[in-house]
């Protein structure tokens, strides 16, 4: 643990953010789990979870957790199952 003032301010920072982008991108990656496993399956909202996936990664980009190709690439990807 540091000494300096700010240093301790600038960990107490960094755990919060980190824990903000790990909840985030968690839920990112469930709600492309459940438009995957919805198209496998062949459920009736499976359009609508995609759509609901393909805005939670164009989230991710915004919020810099993944990079925007990632993001491009599992869209493709799954409007391509779709």
């Amino acid at each position: 643990m540091p000494n300096i003032k700010s240093a301790i301010k600038r960990v107490q920072v960094n755990a919060k953010a980190n824990a903000a982008n790990t909840n985030a991108k968690s839920a990112m990656r469930s709600t492309v789990k459940k438009a995957e496993v919805a198209l496998a399956t062949g459920a009736e909202n499976a359009q609508e979870l995609v759509l609901a996936a393909s805005k939670a990664l164009d989230k991710a980009v915004t919020k810099g957790l993944i990079h925007k190709n990632a993001a491009a690439r599992k869209k493709s990807r799954l409007a391509k199952k779709a």
